[in-house]
């Protein structure tokens, strides 16, 4: 039996609507922004709420990321939020010069990241997010696993000063992180405890490496197993130990492999104690139309792939 169970599968969105609206109860100053998908974001509550504090921007993501910018220089706490393509690629520049270079305490909040956007096709499903976002100085990047911990880490970056993007996500996923956690910005979630391999998911891949977990046990394999719901700052004192114990890693996200959680943990490796290394990520292409559980399948984005990736990458050992 599972050392994790869940008793429902819930939206990760849905996890930051309800943030959301408890910090907004919490603090008068924060502000939520959102490009007509207000809706599709769970931002309902909070705009019925603090309805002073709601401003419906349009489909005019650009104007919205600098209205929040401004917002910032009152002692607002602007929570900007979209789909994650939208969030980011149509308005990189506004991000970049506006939020970014001039460290201003926006928090950019993008649904309907990967795949798992499902039919919506390749236009929505945005798979560079993350690399554009850690690449910029100054920002936060947190990607977090259920509805319970995207509760608490929108709730966190509330309290939390400087510019943040938080990547979730659509479909419904297991819930199995307390109700209660404290959302710790930086530090690496262990678990599991192993010696034969390391492996870091991040998002909606943590649950698929559990099961993965799981059925490697099965074959006698111990991971060390860590959720990395925080890209940038990431956690390389923590990864760095655990490889130093296993001496291989594979790392598991719905992203492309180039700029997310392989880029940064595979860099940090090579940088300071080499193993070898395989990714579960998607492989520089662009999505398509389909179901996410059939979009998942195709690129490789499955328990069954994070097993023989650990497979593989044990046999490299030196």
């Amino acid at each position: 039996m599972s050392k994790y169970t869940y008793t429902e599968k819930k939206d990760t969105r849905s996890g930051f609507g309800a943030g959301l609206f408890e910090a907004g109860k919490k603090n008068e100053n924060i502000v939520a922004l959102c490009a007509d998908l207000t809706g599709s974001l769970k931002m309902n509550d909070f705009e019925k709420a603090f309805p002073e504090r709601f401003f419906q921007a349009g489909i005019a993501e650009a104007n919205m990321t600098g209205t929040a910018a401004g917002l910032t220089i009152g002692g607002k706490i602007p929570f900007a939020g979209t789909f994650a393509g939208f969030a980011t690629g149509r308005v990189y520049d506004q991000i970049r010069q506006s939020v970014a270079y001039s460290n201003k305490n926006v928090k950019i909040c993008a649904s309907h990241a990967g795949l798992t956007l499902g039919e919506d096709g390749a236009t929505h499903q945005i798979l560079e997010d993350l690399g554009l976002m850690k690449m910029l100085p100054n920002m936060t990047v947190i990607c977090p696993c259920d509805y319970n911990q995207t509760k608490a880490a929108t709730m966190a970056i509330a309290e939390f000063e400087g510019p943040v993007y938080l990547r979730f996500g659509r479909p419904a996923v297991p819930n199995f992180t307390d109700p209660d956690q404290k959302f710790e910005i930086g530090k690496a979630q262990q678990l599991y405890e192993g010696s034969d391999v390391t492996i870091l998911a991040t998002g909606h891949m943590v649950w698929k490496a559990i099961e993965a977990c799981e059925l490697l046990l099965a074959k006698g394999i111990k991971a060390d197993l860590f959720n990395i719901h925080t890209i940038k700052p990431f956690d390389a004192k923590t990864v760095l130990s655990s490889v130093k114990k296993t001496r291989a890693l594979v790392c598991a996200e719905e992203h492309m492999l180039n700029g997310g959680l392989t880029d940064i943990a595979v860099q940090t490796t090579a940088l300071n104690f080499p193993v070898p290394a395989e990714a579960v990520a998607v492989f520089d292409t662009f999505g398509e139309s389909g179901t996410p559980d059939q979009l998942m399948e195709k690129y490789g984005l499955t328990t069954e792939n994070i097993v023989n990736a650990a497979e593989k990458v044990i046999k490299r050992k030196l």
